[in-house]
């Protein structure tokens, strides 16, 4: 987490100065004025270089942490206690670490919700405020069941999806393999010996074997450059208008643009209705949602709702203008902002579309598995008539 340095004033006027820990400027200032400090100037300090890759934590042990905790609290154990009780059983080393500190922070002074946002990257916007709504409300273990309820979902639509790209993924990077093996190993053979009799040789026959010496001539810098395009693409889809693009693209990919949209749906009125009825403000729980959204098109939607909100309108009105959301969504949605029920209805939408999901994650899957079968049926079984379509002739001819 980077560090900055801050300057600013307290309530009667001295100044004051510091160094802290924050995902980004925004949270640091919101830190700062729980603590009552008005910030005037800050800056990022400069970081030593420290390699990482990810937290080194699973979903599952923040699901599993959430749901102990939320157990614990419940039971009437002091907050203290229950840290330490969670980080002596967690199997995780980081988020063992990680609780450490929470504790010892909280032991210190500070509120839970404070202590969990120094670790952004473990417990996220969502996470840090839903706690904070449960700590200002004296409902911390409901709020933590809720949470945890949230995460056992979410993770659970994650993993639906990407089991749904699992299948197809396997059976093309097999088929790729083979069909490369095939015009680098089994082709050559063939044209050695159809080289050897110097017979005229059929088009297709012809055309795979000059796949086959382009390959074998150029395999490298076709290595190097499929590598090229797929970093060159990674790197666009992080910026800004790339991922607008691509986010833009896969919704309208057919079958596949469903599943996303759904997904995105159930994602968005989950989080939102979870945050609505933990007591997090209408405008918070919107600026939460839209950076959790994992869509870009999904998240600016959800921005121009939180514009119209400000300015006194329903949220309804750019939810539909997006053409994200299905007309039954945003329905649904009027009817429980009309009848005070925002985040019953919010709920009631997600759980449908979760079934949704289920239901467009098996059309999906029974669709892509035949048509990827018959594609690599007819690439491999093309290469093998094409390489014996001159044995047939030979044989016509004794």
């Amino acid at each position: 987490m980077p560090v900055f340095e801050y300057k600013g004033k307290t309530l009667a006027g001295t100044a004051v100065q510091g160094e802290l820990a924050a995902s980004n400027r925004d949270e640091l200032e919101r830190l700062l004025r729980q603590n009552k400090i008005m910030v005037t100037s800050v800056h990022k300090k400069a970081a030593e270089i420290n390699i990482k890759f990810g937290t080194g934590v699973k979903k599952i042990d923040i699901s599993r942490f959430t749901r102990q905790f939320a157990t614990m609290i419940g039971a009437g154990l002091p907050m203290v206690q229950c840290l330490e009780i969670l980080s002596a059983q967690t199997e995780s080393r980081e988020l063992r670490s990680i609780i450490i500190k929470i504790k010892e922070a909280v032991q210190s002074g500070s509120t839970l919700s404070d202590a969990m946002a120094k670790h952004p990257k473990i417990f996220d916007q969502l996470y840090t405020n839903m706690v904070e709504a449960g700590e200002m409300g004296g409902a911390l273990d409901t709020i933590l069941v809720r949470l945890a309820v949230y995460r056992e979902k979410a993770d659970a639509l994650v993993r639906k999806v990407k089991g749904a790209m699992v299948y197809p993924a396997v059976v093309m990077i097999v088929a790729t393999g083979v069909t490369i093996g095939m015009l680098t190993f089994i082709v050559p053979v063939f044209a050695n010996m159809f080289g050897s009799l110097g017979a005229e040789l059929p088009g297709p026959t012809v055309f795979i074997l000059g796949i086959s010496n382009f390959l074998q001539e150029n395999f490298l810098i076709l290595l190097l450059g499929l590598a090229a395009v797929i970093t060159g693409f990674v790197f666009w889809v992080k910026t800004e208008s790339g991922r607008a693009i691509f986010d833009s693209f896969l919704l309208k990919v057919p079958v596949m643009g469903n599943l996303v949209r759904k997904a995105s749906v159930a994602r968005f009125t989950r989080t939102l209705g979870t945050l609505l009825s933990s007591g997090v403000s209408i405008i918070d729980a919107m600026n939460v949602t839209a950076k959790t959204a994992g869509n870009v098109v999904v998240s600016n939607a959800i921005k121009k709702a939180v514009v119209a909100i400000a300015e006194g309108d329903t949220i309804t009105g750019p939810l539909k203008e997006s053409g994200v959301f299905p007309p039954m969504v945003t329905q649904m949605i009027s009817v429980g902002e009309k009848t005070g029920g925002l985040d019953d209805m919010l709920g009631k939408i997600a759980d449908f579309y979760d079934e949704e999901v289920d239901a467009a994650v098996s059309a999906m899957t029974s669709l892509i598995e035949p048509v990827i079968i018959v594609l690599m049926g007819a690439v491999i079984g093309g290469i093998l008539v094409a390489m014996y379509l001159p044995m047939f002739d030979i044989i016509g001819q004794i």
